[in-house]
């Protein structure tokens, strides 16, 4: 009968919520009714459990390790912390983080391109679980399957090489969303309005019973946009289950906008652009005494519509549907000589297109790799991963990663490896106004050092590094002259040195605890015997980069946050931003404020788009049960 009660409720507020969004003239029918039901619910039962983790493992495919173990630079970012920070999307997140560069177009990371040291947004992996979101369309639809943050128990940013561990795109690192799982029983209603009519509203539902549980998410979000042609329309739903061994997850994304300037000049404003991605996986584990096998089969779907004329459709426009079906095995076995990580990832691609033709494209990987503890401080983790492509040759990526323990807090490392990265469709084939591709790409490929330290305690972390990629046969979109059209070209060589450092300190003021966190990322290209006059992406890396949060808080019921940002690009371009939020929690309800870009900077990220200067969301959100 209370299963019946809260499924119920959340078919009523469902319901409340679509009208809300597709016909305004109920909305004021539509807040009374939800009021209503809101002060209703309170008779449902209340569970205040918590769970803490004694260690949290960095998931990859195979060796799973403690972060402090780990022989790489890796950031990882608690669902507390997302909950305590000024962001309200993923994009938001990932601009805190030292030495990731996520350059969007728009606001709540509606378009945005993902960048990792200096690489470009093809040469990073998103995972969402360990599933891979690459595209072999464009790296542009990377992002497309983001999940809201109200999933997420914890992002993973791996940087520097990591073909090693998952394979093709993860040229200058990866980052791995880990969803949450489900505790206890939930139902939640949460409503944001912000500057530009920016309207957006989300229900999460959580059913946890005997031999597993049952997540439900759906988020709704329109805006008129921040300048001319820059509204959008986003739709995403997410499922996740576990039934016993078996883990199934679905989302759905779909993004609906208008693209002033976003990919060709700033002159073209009347762009406009759809995407509707669609992730299906199911997975599974076992144990058979010293070995562990983790079986994956999943389906990525995106679909995209580009208009070069919104009022005129017949002009110009590109029509591209790209499918991933992959299967893959991903195992450990543990012995007296440490533990091997081993697997395996088939997946085919299919991609028809109006502009790009009709394509395939099938990858088989093969990894292994090993891990030695010598002693009770040093570990040596060789390892290899094996690519076959149907349609470029069969390249192998080795990798040596060595740390040293000289403390339970203090630990050196150091690894090195060679990456790769086949061109995408877009690379070889597009043909558009403005940009043009070059069928006859080569295969990007580079060699990656680092070298590490990392202090760890339970109040400060500190982490240095120092990285070196020397990088062949890079790919941009270049032109000798300012009137020519955009195409794909292969560099001869560039060498990216840099460094990187970050602290993390949390403190207590009496009772509650505050939280400080510092980051500068500072990075050096040297292009080698190439006459290029322009680049499009690759080569404006960040130079310099200075990320700042704290969060404090000094009573019960009320925290605050605020975040600072400096950026100076290769091309000289710099800027400052801030951003704050409040956040009161009474009881059930909780009231956020999300103030972005407070001091009205003027900046781009990317393609000379104009970013939104101060604007605002205030937040409500009802935790029902």
């Amino acid at each position: 009968m209370e299963l019946f009660h809260k499924g119920l409720i959340f078919f009523i507020i469902l319901k409340a919520f679509y009208q809300l969004f597709y016909n305004r003239e109920s909305m004021k029918k539509n807040s009374y009714l939800l009021l209503v039901l809101l002060l209703g619910s309170m008779v449902c039962r209340a569970q205040n459990d918590t769970v803490k983790l004694k260690e949290v493992l960095i998931s990859t495919n195979r060796i799973s390790l403690p972060s402090f173990k780990t022989s790489r630079t890796i950031t990882l970012i608690t669902a507390n912390e997302i909950k305590n920070s000024t962001a309200t999307t993923v994009t938001d997140i990932l601009q805190q983080v030292t030495g990731v560069d996520v350059r969007r177009r728009g606001v709540d990371g509606t378009q945005s391109d993902l960048y990792i040291r200096g690489g470009n947004f093809d040469q990073t992996l998103l995972l969402i679980d360990g599933i891979k979101m690459d595209d072999a369309q464009t790296g542009h639809h990377t992002m497309n399957a983001i999940l809201s943050l109200d999933n997420i128990e914890r992002i993973e940013i791996i940087k520097g090489p990591a073909a090693r561990v998952f394979g093709q795109n993860a040229f200058t690192g990866a980052i791995n969303i880990v969803t949450k799982r489900a505790t206890k029983d939930q139902l939640n209603a949460r409503i944001n309005y912000g500057s530009y009519q920016n309207l957006k509203g989300s229900i999460g539902y959580t059913e946890v019973f005997k031999d597993g549980s049952v997540q439900m998410h759906i988020a709704k979000q329109k805006s008129d946009g921040y300048r001319f042609n820059t509204d959008f329309d986003n739709t995403s739903l997410f499922l996740k289950t576990n039934l016993k061994k078996y883990q199934f997850l679905a989302s759905f994304n779909e993004h609906k906008f208008g693209a002033n300037g976003f990919y060709a000049s700033p002159k073209f404003i009347d762009q406009y652009e759809e995407t509707q991605t669609s992730v299906l996986a199911l997975s599974t584990a076992y144990q058979f005494k010293n070995l562990e096998i983790k079986p994956r089969v999943y389906w990525r779907r995106n679909q995209d519509m580009y208009l070069f004329l919104r009022h005129d459709p017949a002009y110009f426009r590109n029509f591209h549907i790209s499918n991933k079906l992959a299967v893959e095995a991903n195992m450990v076995l543990n012995s007296s000589l440490g533990k091997t990580g081993f697997g395996i990832d088939f997946n085919k691609v299919f991609l028809a297109s109006g502009n790009l033709g009709h394509r395939e494209r099938t990858i088989v990987t093969a990894f292994l790799e090993h891990r030695f503890e010598i002693g009770e401080r040093l570990d040596i983790t060789p390892g290899v991963a094996v690519s076959s492509y149907s349609d470029f040759d069969t390249k192998a990526f080795p990798g040596l990663d060595i740390g040293y323990a000289v403390s339970d807090k203090v630990k050196l490392y150091g690894n090195i490896g060679y990456t790769y990265r086949v061109p995408t469709y877009t690379d070889l084939y597009y043909v558009g106004p403005t940009t043009l591709g070059n069928p006859d790409l080569k295969p990007e490929s580079a060699l990656s050092e680092e070298i590490g330290f990392k202090y760890t305690t339970a109040k400060f972390q500190w982490n240095i590094a120092l990285f070196y990629r020397d990088s062949d046969n890079l790919i941009d979109w270049t032109k000798d002259n300012d009137t020519d059209k955009w195409q794909t070209r292969n560099f001869s060589n560039v060498s990216t040195k840099g460094a990187e450092t970050s602290v993390n300190y949390n403190f207590k003021i009496g009772d509650f605890a505050q939280r400080l966190q510092l980051g500068y990322n500072f990075i050096e290209d040297d292009i080698k015997d190439v006459n290029v006059a322009f680049t499009r992406y690759s080569l404006n890396s960040l130079k310099h980069q200075f990320t700042s949060s704290i969060h404090t808080k000094f009573w019960s019921f009320l925290e605050q946050s605020i975040s600072f940002r400096f950026v100076e690009r290769t091309n000289g371009e710099a800027y400052n931003l801030v951003d704050a939020k409040l956040r009161a929690t009474f009881n059930k309800l909780e009231i956020s404020v999300h103030a972005n870009n407070i001091f009205n900077t003027e900046y781009t990220e990317t393609n000379l788009v104009q970013m939104p200067k101060g604007n605002f969301m205030l937040g409500l959100t009802y935790h029902i049960f």
